[in-house]
């Protein structure tokens, strides 16, 4: 599955980064985890760091796939609103789906500082009104997250022009946000994963051959087995292949990089991550190089020769978007690109056992525009899974919580 289009600012930035080995022959573990993108390297560091013997294969090179399209912002809200999460199941999920966002930033913000060099910068959250009419849902959403103690306030638009140098009816800001490079952090993840041990291939396919009560067995391309305890498919989009009925519908999103600009140009909104009520949104974020990265553009186009076509039109209308919101920034595009995203129907994450496969064969599938955020989540979920805990999140991160919605 192609899963980019363009050229992804990450891996130009970067180069190519270590790669590793093919798969040369048998092998055993206790856990195999299936794909090599910025989900699999933070459950591969979760459960590296308990102790566990993980291998990870991957079709392609570490972190080429949808990771090296990610625009990474870094924050505790979701695609769907805390008062329409409460509506379509109860305000007690709500609640712990944002409150355990909230915890995972934090998280994540405590790795990125302990990797160094990945790119990372904290910064606020600012969820724009885009029309006068979306007051109203801005002002119920405050009151919710208030009630539950979420970090969270309200700006009206002369304070949100003063601090950002952005005009908006109003906005929410929340201070426990980040943005970081997602190919750098994945492959300074897997390195670090790597020298605990954790056995990494990359250009491998595999397909599950067997599995029984006790162990799954995978077999590769060239015909070499990988025996394990447990198999966690974090195959990012191309996951639901796996599947017999999809779980969530593939769409494709666009984004591009400005030249650099001056630390004084940026700097009224050097910190922010800006987004919007609409749907689909746009949102803006920066770099640690002083560029200004512009996202969204969002449609329902799952062919990559279609999104191949579109970049450069999506582009120049994500470029008008960022003039008309900051008009004092003058930009100039450097690199455009396109990628695969999915959605679920409640914009919550997949993580744990599938019926049709049971217990040994876990999914992780972080779908939706907080994947990063999810992911660090659903790594401490499936650690518990293997290890036979109790978790509060594998209720509403289950496949089968559909039968729970009002």
């Amino acid at each position: 599955m192609d899963t980019k289009s363009g050229y992804p600012f990450w891996v130009l930035k970067n180069g190519l980064l270590p790669t590793y080995p093919q798969v040369d022959g048998d092998h055993r573990c206790e856990v195999a985890i299936i794909g090599g993108g910025i989900t699999s390297a933070l459950i591969a560091d979760e459960l590296s760091r308990h102790g566990h013997d993980v291998i990870v294969i991957e079709q392609r090179d570490i972190g080429w796939g949808s990771t090296a399209a990610s625009t990474a912002m870094i924050q505790y809200e979701i695609d769907i609103s805390m008062s329409d999460l409460a509506k379509r199941y109860d305000e007690r999920i709500a609640a712990l789906a944002y409150s355990t966002c909230v915890s995972s930033v934090e998280e994540l913000i405590a790795l990125c500082r302990d990797l160094r060099d990945v790119g990372f910068h904290r910064g606020d959250s600012v969820y724009l009104a885009s029309k006068a009419r979306d007051l109203g849902q801005l002002h119920v959403e405050q009151d919710l997250r208030a009630r539950y103690q979420l970090p969270s306030r309200y700006l009206e638009p002369a304070e949100l022009l003063e601090r950002y140098a952005v005009t908006a009816p109003g906005a929410l800001v929340s201070h426990v946000a980040a943005t970081l490079d997602p190919y750098r952090f994945t492959c300074r993840l897997f390195a670090r994963a790597h020298r605990r041990g954790v056995q990494i291939f990359d250009r491998t396919r595999v397909e599950l051959a067997t599995r029984t009560s006790r162990t799954v067995t995978l077999r590769t391309d060239h015909g070499f087995e990988i025996r394990a305890n447990h198999l966690i498919v974090a195959a990012g989009y191309e996951g639901q292949r796996w599947l017999k009925h999809r779980v969530a519908r593939n769409r494709s999103s666009y984004a591009f990089v400005s030249d650099p600009v001056t630390a004084a140009e940026l700097s009224p909104m050097a910190n922010a991550l800006l987004w919007e009520t609409a749907r689909p949104y746009h949102y803006v974020r920066t770099t640690t190089d002083h560029r200004v990265l512009v996202g969204g553009e969002d449609d329902a186009v799952d062919r990559p020769a279609v999104r191949d076509r579109r970049v450069h039109a999506r582009a120049e209308a994500l470029h008008r978007y960022v003039a008309k919101l900051l008009p004092e920034l003058e930009l100039t595009r450097a690199f455009a690109w396109g990628g695969t995203f999915a959605e679920t129907k409640d914009g919550l994450p997949f993580f744990g056992a599938h019926a049709q496969y049971g217990e040994r064969v876990l999914f992780a599938m972080a779908y939706g525009g907080n994947g990063i955020t999810y992911s660090r989540l659903g790594a401490g979920l499936l650690r518990s899974i293997i290890e036979k805990r109790e978790h509060p999140l594998r209720e509403i991160y289950a496949f089968d919580r559909a039968t729970r919605a009002r």
